[in-house]
């Protein structure tokens, strides 16, 4: 079993939002670790996949809409500090793969599943084997806890319920 490190300055987990139901907003968590381990991880064999996310370092490029997330109207982050993934099940072949696994946020577990796609192998220019993935799933908040919402004077809801989670991955085998 071989034991993968992320490569945190090239890899990133995002989410996006429809707001006022016109536009989206991006955010993502600056702070996050994993662990992974895998005999293979271009075909996930054997794999063992668990994520945490610092729910503080959430930024949307706005510092009151981030002071927000944090708040107990949302992330509740004096209580419930940490998103955590943690893989079940694997299944795909040819790049192409579906990671099954408990997501918690708020102390609220749901299963989960992401589409995984392994986007390649190179040697870094320090001669690391690098492996690249991008993760995609969509969630609904509401599943979660988070539940804050407000009325448009045009009708609507000013946050939609459905979050799209984006993961970029570089991996690099821990030494």
């Amino acid at each position: 079993m071989t034991t993968y490190s992320v490569d945190t300055f090239h890899s990133s987990i995002n989410f996006s939002i429809k707001h006022m139901m016109i536009t989206k907003i991006n955010g993502t968590f600056d702070s996050f670790s994993a662990h992974i381990e895998a005999d293979d991880i271009e075909t996930f064999t054997n794999a063992f996949i668990r994520f945490e996310l610092d729910v503080a370092s959430v930024n949307t490029r706005d510092t009151s809409r981030d002071q927000h997330l944090i708040s107990a109207d949302f992330f509740y982050t004096d209580r419930f500090p940490k998103i955590i993934f943690i893989q079940k099940s694997i299944e795909g072949t040819n790049n192409s793969f579906k990671l099954h696994g408990d997501l918690t946020i708020k102390n609220i577990t749901r299963p989960s599943t992401f589409d995984v796609i392994y986007t390649g192998h190179v040697k870094n220019p320090w001669d690391d084997d690098t492996y690249g993935f991008t993760c995609t799933t969509i969630i609904n908040r509401k599943d979660f806890g988070l539940t804050y919402n407000a009325a448009l004077e045009a009708g609507g809801l000013l946050i939609d319920e459905l979050v799209t989670i984006n993961v970029e991955l570089q991996l690099n085998i821990l030494k």
